[in-house]
């Protein structure tokens, strides 16, 4: 019918096939309202994909680690995440209660991700580590990590930025 005939002509157009094409029309549907952010480290060993808003809401923590490194990240859930290439090139600190999961790249030391102890189920993504283009805003809220149960216990939503 008529749609075979807008597919195909769709494909042709953009020069995708046929898997490349439903992808994009997946990607379009279950991500809508949300854009794709790629980014990675700094040597470029470690790339990924993020579907999240343009408009970014990142935490300023003042936890040990988070001070030391000046970690600022927004959250997702893991799904929305796609490590491209560097599985590999990564390594992992933990401390603590050892939920958090501090990755970062063997070769240049940057930490572009990891898996925040308030959402082990998603994924905390440094803004700054994201290619250009696609962030409009960025609104940061402090958090209080020095005192990190109460914080999240108290915080009215941080949990649920894991959920898809």
């Amino acid at each position: 019918g008529a749609q075979s005939g807008r597919w195909a002509a769709f494909q042709e157009r953009h020069r995708l096939s046929c898997e490349e094409a439903a992808r994009l029309l997946l990607d379009a549907y279950e991500y809508r309202g949300l854009v794709k952010h790629t980014g990675g480290c700094h040597c470029g060993a470690v790339r990924f994909e993020v579907w999240a808003s343009a408009d970014l809401h990142v935490f300023n923590c003042n936890c040990s680690i988070c001070t030391k490194k000046q970690n600022r990240h927004f959250i997702v859930p893991a799904s929305r995440f796609k490590l491209q290439k560097g599985a590999d090139n990564l390594t992992t600190y933990t401390f603590n209660t050892h939920r958090a999961q501090h990755t970062f790249c063997k070769t240049c030391g940057v930490q572009s991700f990891y898996t925040p102890r308030s959402n082990p189920d998603g994924y905390g993504i440094a803004p700054h580590c994201l290619d250009d283009g696609t962030v409009q805003t960025i609104v940061t809220e402090d958090i209080n990590g020095k005192e990190w149960e109460k914080a999240v216990k108290e915080h009215k939503t941080i949990r649920d930025m894991s959920k898809p």
